[in-house]
This record gives C-alpha cells, structure tokens and sequence, in this order.
C-alpha cells in the first residue's frame, strides 16, 4: 500500500485507481496462468510439491521478514525501480502487477496448490478465490490514501508488522506442511 501510493503520489484519485484497477486485473492473469498451467510448469521442471510448499513457505517467510524489520532486511523493489516507476505513465503492470501484487511468494501458492487439484472444480475454486484476493487487494489499494491519514504513520507501522506476523506464521505452516509431507511419504 505505502509504495502503491509512492508510486502514484503525484496523479489523481481517479488516475490512481485506475492503476489500481487495472494492476489486480494483470495480477489475476498472471496467478490464473500459473494456476492453469502450474501442472505443467512443475512436471517440465519435475518439481514435487513438498519442493513448492517449502520453497514458497520460505519466500513468504523472507517477505514477512520485510515487513516486521523493514530497516534490515531487502524490499521487493528498488530505490531505482521506484525512481523509475515514477516516471513511467502506467504502473499497473510493472511493478504493480509483478512483483508487488503476484511476486514469487504468490506465484509459489498457486502453484501449490494447483498441484493439488484434482478436477475441474477445483481449478474453478481456486481461480475465484485469485479473483477474490484481487478484489480485496483493489479495494486496499483503493481506499489505501484515507487509510493512511486515518491510521497515521504510527498506525501504519503497526498494520504492517501486525501483517508480517501473519505471513511470517503462513510461511512457517508452508514449510511444516511441505517437510510433513515429505517425511510422511518416505
């Protein structure tokens, strides 16, 4: 949200939205590929599924770590990607889209779970619940500047590292699953 508004501090409401919109439309083609084409991409690499759950259990970790110590540790994207980004007209697809709203963390969790789908209903399931976390992220996004004047910047810090915690305790669950999974079909 903060590099959202970052990024486009300098358009208006309507111009930001639009980004906004159009940044959860390219994040849902993106995860929706990776989740119809997820099978495909993991046999041609032959990938097992533990390997998913572990590898994508340590990006969230590492993103999670980002945000609960953001002085220390990497950001998604650079001060010169963010430089740049701010002087190109559209940010919706780059680096809104990719790698701020469907980085690797998120293409990891579609891929694991598309490993899992047995018909054609769970693909179905699965893509609308893409479509749903799209909808919540453009709502975020959306509404991300009077969040900012409610919360302040005490508030703010607060939020993230309160959401840090919990993709921090979802990237420990990733790897607990993936090593159970491993250990259980040995």
């Amino acid at each position: 949200m903060t590099v959202f508004l970052a990024l486009t501090q300098d358009l208006t409401d309507r111009e930001r939205n639009r980004q906004a919109l159009w940044g959860t439309i390219y994040m849902v083609f993106i995860l929706g590929a990776f989740l119809f084409g997820g099978t495909y991409i993991i046999n041609f690499f032959g990938i097992s599924i533990e390997g998913i759950r572990i590898a994508g259990g340590l990006m969230i970790m590492r993103f999670a770590y980002s945000l609960l110590n953001p002085k220390e540790s990497g950001r998604k994207i650079t001060d010169e990607d963010e430089d740049e980004a701010r002087l190109k007209p559209d940010i919706s697809f780059s680096p809104l889209a990719m790698p701020l709203l469907s980085g690797p963390g998120s293409i990891a969790v579609v891929l694991g779970f598309s490993s899992q789908a047995v018909d054609f209903w769970d693909y179905i399931t699965l893509f609308v619940a893409v479509v749903l976390v799209a909808a919540a992220s453009f709502a975020v996004l959306r509404i991300s500047p009077k969040m900012v004047k409610v919360l302040g910047k005490t508030g703010m810090t607060a939020l993230t590292r309160m959401m840090g915690f919990i993709a921090l305790c979802i990237g420990v669950q990733f790897i607990i699953n993936g090593i159970t999974m491993l250990y259980n079909g040995a």
